[in-house]
């Protein structure tokens, strides 16, 4: 049997569909990730978690020892902390200490937007509780492709906290690292007419960060398991465990404090 041949105009017009189509997709490769994302979450969630360990319930304490000199403590949350009841994290309290901000995960590197961000994000908002986003920085990426990425997800309102660069990673060469964390940050403040705030490890920032002009920029620093912070920089937030225990979060979630009071908190935010 003798195969027609498909018509050169038919070629030019498919040809023309294809390329629009691979333009369309390059344009909202954000958007399509992020809507990838909340379908592998819902997908996910429902064949897979279901028999998960259930959240905390009835806590008597956080299980963690609390720094008593300061007043706004809060919590860092990602997809690791599973779907969070943020209605009981909000009505928990001990003594005078309850989750008044949270840090969410929103981004990493070039491609990764955290599955649970949406629903975090707008939880926060729903049950009056401070929030903020930060990204997980990548050195081996472009950081104008984090950057990007980032800011096609999070979209700050009034009351938000400033942006965080969580930056925990060497890459090959320190020099670049550093160019790269610097350039993600003027890009974001820029973005964001604020400026983001850096999170690192207290050794980390000491070896390699500390002398490179990045203390233009409010530092959270990460000290685990010490009653202070004995050093000579100004620190805005600090992460004193990684082990506390939250009514509604399954499993161990990440401890902050404040430098401050809640109205130097609120100052940092968005107008």
């Amino acid at each position: 049997m003798t195969r027609k041949k498909t018509p050169l105009l038919n070629k030019v017009i498919i040809g023309g569909i294809l390329i629009l189509l691979l333009f369309y997709i390059y344009q909202n490769k954000y958007q399509l990730l992020r809507l990838s994302s909340r379908y592998y979450y819902k997908v996910y969630y429902s064949f897979f978690q279901r028999k998960q360990v259930d959240q905390s319930k009835n806590l008597k304490n956080f299980g963690i020892k609390i720094p008593k000199k300061y007043s706004v403590h809060g919590i860092d949350v990602s997809k690791y902390q599973r779907k969070i009841n943020w209605d009981e994290v909000v009505k928990m309290k001990v003594d005078s200490v309850k989750i008044s901000f949270a840090y969410i995960k929103a981004t990493e590197g070039g491609g990764l937007i955290d599955r649970l961000y949406d629903y975090n994000w707008e939880n926060a908002k729903k049950y009056n509780i401070v929030r903020g986003a930060y990204h997980f920085y990548r050195p081996n990426v472009n950081s104008k492709i984090q950057a990007n990425l980032f800011m096609s997800i999070v979209n700050l309102e009034k009351g938000d906290l400033p942006p965080v660069l969580d930056i925990e990673l060497l890459g090959s060469d320190v020099k670049n690292t550093v160019k790269g964390i610097k350039n993600w940050l003027k890009i974001i403040e820029n973005k964001y007419k604020m400026k983001p705030i850096v999170y690192t490890n207290i050794d980390f920032y000491n070896k390699y960060l500390k002398d490179k002009d990045i203390t233009n920029y409010p530092l959270w620093i990460a000290h685990y398991y010490e009653d202070e912070i004995n050093d000579d920089f100004k620190w805005y937030f600090w992460q004193h465990n990684d082990g506390g225990k939250v009514n509604g979060i399954a499993g161990d979630v990440d401890f902050n404090v404040f430098n401050g009071n809640r109205n130097d908190l609120l100052n940092l935010c968005k107008k």
